[in-house]
Order: structure tokens, then sequence, then C-alpha cells
């Protein structure tokens, strides 16, 4: 009897659950036919996004089905969400960490200025920063290297300054851009050649570049079709919307300036770096700037110097400065150089070329000379809010005159996946060469469900894509696509960094703290992945701080994943629900006994002016 019994049970639950399935498909038929009514522009997205999610697809992953009876479920449908009005229109383009006014309060000594100054708790906006009127989504890569929608960035102010270096025109209802800058009127590509008959960019020997004061980003545009991943960075400073304009052609950029805090990357991680024309002091300061550089470039990388002072007896008349000056300058530059040991390999018309010696032995007696200071501290990596200092870092030690200090890389893409130099001398604390094996692909399993939950992933809909908790740059691995980068960011809370793992497997990424706003323009991202972050942040600030900066710099109809404990994901859907973003949670793929989570999440389309006034802040 007993036995019947359970199977009579058995009977009912499995009843039970056909009701419950069958009531969602009902669900999601009734929402589909309703976003296919076409009530907002952002439903699209929002229409596909909810078709591969539903229960015709993955059924193991239905979060709902397997958790119908939660108590969590239960608590987030019974409490109350806190719905968020819109900013103001005048917040439209807002960066609360370079607020042009707040900017003005400080020393303009060395950039300060110029530098991340973000608002106090009292000053914090909590509301949602509109879009401009008439915005549209980017053009698909490669078309959005050349234009971009006038309605996105409405400011015409560069084509005016720029118009004879061909930085940008502005044509009927949208922007285009030549290819052009300050040094290389006549398009990024030729001049990219000048650097390519110097620098062994061709063969995967340079991947990382560092772009500094990089205007529109034109030249880390052309490098991509070189498989050359340029971080290039400017300030918010006259120039309206620079930076703006890079993330808008899909140029991965960051708003930045060499001041007096050290720039928010590790040691030894770009494979180039350059200035062209970029209008900073290289020669003051005792160098304080280059010296800067040499410790983000990597052993045996290489340093572009064009423009102002290089080949000054030709051009300072030109230029509209006196020779004396000119000369003076690139002295300093040169004299710098040697002390660094940086050889110098290439002069020709206005662009010079320095290599970086790839070992101390390579340069006798530089730590005996009284004119370097080298530096004192163990972590070059430490650099979230720290000033510079006028000193030069160590080499990691080398066996012979012919290793390169901290280990040799592979050429890309064979970089990508093999053991990076970190890992394998054991210099990342906790990470194995094994580990690493293991990461890698556990993360191309967690890719292979996001792409079954989302289709788009891998189509080119998403091209900006940031990682907010990168770990060793798995995800980012996993996904490698020239229809895509991502913007590696490593918390400045972590336990272990990172960073330097990430840019030798040939990616780039950053130093934040999400505590705070991100260095960048609203609206810039189109896929934003969030593993582990709100466990991470748990008591160090509030949840809604960190999910109002995403819905700030995350496009309409952009996408977050997010990925962590299910108590932690309830509460982000509970917060996200009052934010215009549509939401699904499903199961980890390994099934629903597993705590951690999946919610994947997709911002509604709308624009400022959409509310009535008394709705916004």
């Amino acid at each position: 009897m007993a036995i019947k019994s359970s199977s009579g049970e058995g009977r009912t639950r499995s009843s039970l659950s056909l009701i419950i399935v069958v009531g969602l498909c009902c669900f999601f038929y009734i929402l589909g036919a309703w976003q296919r009514s076409g009530f907002g522009k952002g439903d699209s997205i929002a229409l596909q996004v909810t078709r591969q999610t539903e229960c015709t697809t993955s059924p193991n992953l239905n979060f709902e089905t397997h958790h119908s009876g939660s108590s969590s479920l239960n608590d987030l449908g019974n409490s109350e969400v806190k719905t968020y009005n819109a900013c103001h229109d005048r917040y439209t383009d807002y960066t609360p960490c370079q607020d042009q006014k707040r900017a003005m309060t400080f020393p303009r000594d060395n950039m300060i200025y110029r530098e991340r100054h973000c608002p106090p708790d009292e000053e914090k906006l909590y509301c949602l920063v509109p879009a401009p009127k008439g915005y549209v989504s980017p053009f698909p890569w490669p078309k959005s290297r050349d234009y971009v929608p006038y309605a996105n960035v409405p400011y015409k102010s560069l084509t005016v300054e720029k118009a004879v270096q061909n930085w940008v025109q502005y044509e009927g209802n949208v922007f285009r851009f030549p290819g052009g800058g300050t040094q290389f009127p006549q398009g990024a590509d030729k001049y990219i050649d000048q650097i390519a008959s110097v620098i062994p960019i061709a063969n995967g020997t340079v991947r990382t570049a560092l772009d500094t004061g990089c205007g529109v980003a034109s030249w880390g545009a052309y490098l991509l079709k070189r498989n050359v991943l340029a971080m290039s960075f400017a300030p918010r400073d006259n120039h309206e919307a620079q930076v703006q304009f890079a993330l808008e052609r899909g140029v991965p950029a960051v708003i930045g300036v060499l001041g007096s805090i050290r720039l928010p990357y590790p040691s030894r991680a770009f494979d180039m770096a350059h200035c062209s024309r970029c209008l900073i002091p290289w020669g003051a300061n005792d160098g304080f700037y280059m010296k800067e550089v040499d410790r983000v470039l990597r052993p045996g990388g290489y340093w572009v110097l064009s423009g102002p002072p290089i080949n000054w007896k030709q051009n300072y008349q030109a230029w509209q400065r006196p020779k004396e000056d000119l000369q003076e300058e690139q002295r300093k530059i040169e004299e710098i150089a040697e002390l660094l040991c940086w050889e110098k390999v290439s002069e020709k018309s206005e662009i010079a070329i320095w290599r970086k010696r790839i070992n101390t032995e390579s340069c006798p007696g530089r730590q005996d000379d009284t004119k370097i200071n080298i530096c004192d501290e163990t972590n070059p990596d430490d650099v979230w809010y720290k000033k510079m200092e006028p000193c030069v870092n160590r080499y990691p030690e080398v066996r012979s005159v012919e290793e390169v200090a901290g280990g040799e890389l592979k050429p890309f893409p064979q970089r990508l996946t093999s053991i990076p130099p970190r890992i394998a001398s054991g210099f990342v604390p906790g990470f194995s060469s094994q580990s690493f094996k293991e990461d890698v692909k556990q993360w191309q399993k967690h890719v292979k469900t996001y792409t079954k939950i989302n289709k788009l992933l891998d189509t080119g809909r998403y091209r900006n894509i940031m990682d907010m908790n990168a770990g060793l740059g798995s995800f980012a691995a996993a996904i490698e696509s020239p229809k895509l980068w991502v913007m590696n960011v490593v918390p400045t809370i972590a336990e272990i960094s990172t960073l330097g793992v990430i840019y030798e497997r040939g990616l780039i990424g950053i130093y934040h703290d999400w505590c705070e706003a991100f260095s960048t323009y609203p609206r810039t991202y189109d896929l934003i992945h969030a593993n582990g972050v709100f466990s991470l942040y748990q008591n160090k600030c509030k949840m809604e701080d960190i999910l109002l900066e995403m819905d700030r710099i995350l496009r309409p109809e952009g996408a977050a994943i997010f990925r962590d404990d299910v108590e932690v994901l309830i509460k982000v859907k509970k917060i996200v629900s009052g934010m215009r973003w549509n939401t699904k949670l499903v199961d980890h793929e390994d099934g629903p006994l597993v705590p951690e989570k999946i919610l994947v999440a997709v911002k509604e389309y709308w624009v400022g002016g959409s509310k009535s006034k008394k709705n916004e802040q």
C-alpha cells in the first residue's frame, strides 16, 4: 500500500509541475505577443532574449520550474519594488568622477583637476541617466569605425576645430571618421605602415598597445584589423566627447590622463605605447611620465613618439615654436630614455621609436647610476589612487642576458590559451598551470551556456563588452572574436590581482573599484558580465549604487549577465525591475541544486523626455 501511495503522490507532483510549466509557457506567450505589439524599441531585443529563455529551451535551466515554492521568490513578489525616475536631460552625458564643475575646484598642477574626483554620497544621483532624444543603436562593426549617428553624440565642435586634420566630419545625420589625426591627416593606415616598418606588428609579437592622449582613437581603430588591441585614453576636456566618439565607433577607450596618479594598469602590461602629438610634457619633472610608461611597458616593448619635438630642425617654423625650446625638449627626452635603458631604434620624419631592454643584464650598471632612483616597493601593480613616484621599477630577475625579464610571451593568438608567465612562475598566489587550464575549460562551458540563453551573444550584436570581475580573463578568451572586444575589470578589492595575467594573454583591462563610477561616458557598453560582483562587494557599498552605474554605462537595448548566489541575484532582480530592465533567472549549468544561478537582463529603450518632468530628478 505504501508503494501505491507514493506512486499516487508522484503523479500528483508531476501533474502540478506540468501545470506550472504550461502556465509559464502561456505567460511568456502573452508576454511575447505584448512585445510584438511594438510598445517600445527596446522590446525587440527583449523579445529575442525572452524567446531564447522560454521553457522550450534547456528546460533543466528553468529556475522558476524548480523553485516555484521558494520563500525568496515569494518575498520578492510580496515586497514593494522601488521605481527609479529618469534624471533630468542635462545629465545625458554625466560622468560622475569626471564632472567638469567639480574638476575646476582642484589644482591644475600635473593635471590633477583632470583626474578622477568622485562625488560624495550626498551628491550621488539616484536616478536613471537618459539617452539623448533620437538615440539609435550604433552601426555594426566595421561600419561603426567610420560612421556614428549624430543623435548619439550631438557635438560638432571637433568637426570645426580639427577640420584640417581629418578627425571627424559631419555629413547629414551622421559623423564620418576619415581616419585622420593631428599627426596623420592623411590617415592612420599609412601612419601605422610607417611604424610597422620598424616594429613587428604583423607577426603577433605586438598585441597590446597603450595610446596616451588618443583623440577619437583612430590609431587604435585601425590597429584592430592588424590584430592589435589598443587601450586608448584621453581626458574629458575642451575636446568635447573625444572618448565618447571612440566608444561609439566600437574602439576600446576610457577617460583618463597622465597626471599625478599612477595609471590603472599593471606593470609590464603593454607591448607598445604611443603618443602622437599628445601634449604630454615627457621631459618635465625628471621624466616623471616616461618613468610611468616604463612601468607599464613590457621588457622588449616599444615606445612611439611622433610630433614635437621630433625632427624639430625641419619643423620648428611650422610648429611656431622657438627651435631652442624644441631642441632642449628633445635633449631631455633622449637623456631620460638613455637612463631608462631604452634603445633608440628609429627616427624618421617626425616619428621616433625606442625599445625597452629585455632585462637589467642588457643594461649594465643602471642600478648603480646615481641619476636613477630605483623604486623600493615590492608591488608595482598597487596603483589605485597611488601617487606616481619619481623612480624606476625593477626588472624581474633573469638567469642569463638572453632571457626576457618576467618571461617571454608567445605571439598572438597562441598566447591567449598558453600558460601565462606570471602563472608558470608562481607569481600569482593560489594559481597553478593546472588551475589555469581548468579555469579556461570552465569558462568555455559557461559561455556555451550563455549562447544558449542569449543567442545574440556571438552574432556581432554586442561589440563593446565589459567583464566587471574578470579573474584570469577566461570569459573574454572564450568569446574572443574580431566582432567584439572585452574591457576586463579587476576590482581593486579582489584578494588577488590578476590583471597582469590578462595582459599576458593578449587581452586588455583596467583596475577599478565598483563602489565608484567607471571612467567612461553613459551608454558605452553593449553587454556587461557580472560574475560574483555583488557577493564580492557585500558590506562594501550599496548594491543600488553598483546597479545604477551599470545602467548608466549600458546602452538602451543592451544586455547584462549576472552570475552569483541565488539569494544575491533575487535582490538584484528586485532592484533592476524598477530600472526599466527585463529579467530572466535561470539555473546553473550543473542543475538546480547548485546555489549559483544566472540572471539575464535587457535594458529597455527609452530616451530623455520619455517621462513627464515630475518624474525627473
